[in-house]
């Protein structure tokens, strides 16, 4: 996924990703572009905030309409350039749980998701139309047999929590894959109530399946290459997120707005200005209302 950062022909998905990103905002002309990321980690089931001070802090999941599945309190940093971008995924990488095992010197023992969330705003006549995108790029830990890992202790069960979120993703997308299906299990895993959107939702799915050439891996190369084929036959219809209510880019420039009424104010006298709050209410989901305040 993240390959050798320092040959450009060898770098992964997730940088090349990045260049991507930015080179495309370079070269539009006319829209407003705000970039943010994220990075977390599932480890034994539990929610982790990669670029917190706390990385073993656990984090809890939320669902609303306008956002879907959530991570509350997650950190999200805005970034203007690769460089900035490159600077927060490395940081998240130094506090990512990695150990030894016979099979890997540094074998990840969670799943890491890198969240990279577009925002754009384009004029038209008088009106600002906001359109958010978001990539979610996984790095799934491998499936692990006891018997050539040779894990034991804290590297068993991390093994044991790996291999069964990985086998709720694969009931997944098997079931999304089914024209009869009734019912899709997301709950059964962490990792699969965040991927809700990018599975089943409003997305394109993509899976890039890492094997070898080694007979002595036979298994599991074929293993791995059924589970991605299952995933490449997920068909959604994905449609342009159109001015999201929670837009940051709305919050930016309501505040302009509301900041330049302040500034009226006090070359013409004090008056009474509108502004836009959001509140969380006391079942826990977001609302949004205006307050009137004098100046």
């Amino acid at each position: 996924m993240q390959g050798n950062a320092t040959v450009q022909e060898q770098k992964g998905v997730i940088p090349n990703s990045f260049q991507q990103i930015f080179e495309h905002i370079k070269q539009t002309k006319g829209i407003q572009y705000l970039v943010r990321a994220s990075y977390l980690e599932i480890y034994q089931e539990e929610i982790r905030d990669l670029l917190s001070k706390d990385s073993k802090k656990r984090y809890e999941l939320k669902e609303n309409a306008d956002s879907g599945v959530t991570v509350k309190d997650l950190s999200s940093f805005v970034v203007k350039s690769v460089k900035e971008i490159e600077h927060v995924m490395n940081v998240g990488n130094t506090n990512r749980a990695t150990a030894y095992t016979d099979m890997n010197e540094r074998s990840s023992r969670s799943h890491a998701i890198f969240i990279t969330t577009i925002e754009c705003c384009e004029t038209m006549g008088t009106e600002n139309h906001i359109r958010v995108g978001k990539l979610n790029m996984v790095d799934l830990a491998g499936s692990e047999r006891q018997s050539k890992t040779h894990a034991s202790g804290e590297r068993f069960r991390e093994a044991t929590k790996i291999n069964l979120s990985l086998s709720a993703l694969g009931n997944v997308i098997h079931a999304l894959v089914e024209d009869n299906a009734q019912h899709i299990p997301y709950r059964d895993s962490k990792l699969t109530r965040l991927l809700q959107d990018s599975l089943g939702g409003n997305s394109r799915t993509v899976m890039v399946a890492n094997i070898g050439p080694a007979d002595y891996n036979y298994d599991e190369t074929i293993t791995t290459l059924r589970y991605a084929n299952r995933a490449k036959n997920i068909k959604n219809r994905p449609k342009i997120n159109e001015d999201p209510k929670d837009a940051l880019l709305r919050q930016f420039q309501s505040e302009i707005q509301r900041l330049k009424q302040i500034l009226e104010s006090k070359t013409q006298g004090g008056h009474t200005i509108k502004k836009r709050v959001r509140r969380v209410s006391d079942n826990g989901e977001e609302e949004e209302f205006e307050e009137e305040e004098t100046v």
